[in-house]
């Protein structure tokens, strides 16, 4: 082997589309929908990426993002969507990490036909940009033995009420119906877990232990003696699997609920969101959901494109969003002091 100045060097070999930056900057001719609008004529790249189409590095070529919310879509949708993606599309369909649905392939010139298609179906395009996005949730309560709430609903009541909503960056929103938390609630801008706290009453507790043996977390132990549970609260995940595993119901629901957190993301500095309340009921986390957005929306103001768990990250501001939950929602649920959002590593 010869020194280091004599060997090869290794070269990265990086694809560009230099077309990409006079797509961005050229109008195309469009007919579509974009941003809940009907519009026709020219429109630019960053208006059409804001209406749920997003530019391909093929010329022409747009994928078509389309509205899933909470994960569902209606098997009579689903079979149109696969037509028109058959028709307008290419060989396949992206189902994205947020549930949503993608048809990537698309030319603009087929824009209108597409939507027209799709709207057939009640189907329509999502939306990109700085604004709340689609909420997504897992199957809740309604099919899932794990399920404690209803994460479905909730997140489909988020959706009618506040997508589209405008804020200084994207806002993304997760609903998991349990603390096994599939959707990832940690990592959204705002997300909500199912969860109970447990009761116990002695008088139906035979001391079987069961209830031990099924709490994963070090919450109940085992008497030594009489075999029954010895609880340490703040262990507690609140997962209710000593409810589920009790044959004798001495085990039941004290609080049930929505436990909130915001703050998270992903992506190059992912942030970890942080506890601000817990077991909320339906209604109180809709009040809590849009009093926090409209917290995001004046607290971001002149600040550019930023994200709310940066803004939370700034003296004073986590402070700021507590006092406005307080007001929405009370202060009995409400966590004392929270930490802002925090960092859960860095991408280089």
């Amino acid at each position: 082997m010869g020194d280091a100045k004599t060997q090869p060097k290794k070269t990265m070999h990086i694809t560009v589309d230099h077309n990409l930056d006079e797509v961005v900057k050229k109008k195309v001719a469009v007919s579509a929908e974009i941003s809940g609008k009907n519009e026709k004529g020219k429109i630019d790249f960053h208006e059409l990426k804001s209406g749920g189409f997003i530019k391909q590095r093929q010329k022409d070529k747009f994928t078509v993002r389309l509205r899933c919310p909470s994960g569902r879509m209606e098997v009579s949708k689903l079979k149109q969507v696969a037509e028109s993606a058959e028709k307008f599309g290419g060989k396949y369909v992206h189902f994205t990490v947020r549930q949503s649905l993608e048809i990537p392939y698309v030319d603009y010139h087929n824009f209108a036909p597409l939507i027209e298609e799709l709207k057939t179906v009640g189907q329509d395009v999502a939306s990109c940009g700085p604004r709340v996005r689609v909420p997504n949730a897992c199957g809740g309560c309604e099919y899932n033995p794990n399920g404690l709430v209803d994460a479905a609903k909730i997140s489909d009541a988020v959706n009618v009420k506040f997508f589209g909503m405008r804020t200084a960056h994207k806002f993304k929103s997760s609903f998991s119906a349990c603390p096994i938390d599939c959707m990832r609630t940690t990592e959204a801008d705002l997300g909500m877990m199912g969860a109970v706290f447990p009761k116990w009453d002695e008088d139906k507790c035979t001391g079987c232990t069961i209830c031990a043996s099924a709490c994963t977390e070090d919450a109940i132990k085992a008497h030594p003696e009489t075999g029954k549970p010895i609880f340490t609260p703040d262990n507690c995940v609140y997962c209710a699997d000593c409810i589920r595993a009790c044959p004798t119901f001495s085990w039941t629901a004290d609080k049930t609920g929505h436990n909130m957190r915001v703050g998270g993301r992903h992506g190059r500095h992912p942030l970890g969101s942080t506890m601000v309340a817990r077991f909320l009921t339906d209604e109180e986390a809709l009040t809590a959901i849009e009093a926090t957005i409209k917290w995001y929306q004046k607290a971001g103001e002149g600040k550019g494109r930023i994200r709310i768990g940066e803004i939370l990250r700034q003296e004073g501001q986590m402070g700021s969003l507590m006092e406005a939950l307080k007001t929405a929602v009370g202060p009995e649920k409400l966590v004392k002091n929270p930490e802002p959002p925090t960092e859960t590593y860095v991408s280089r």
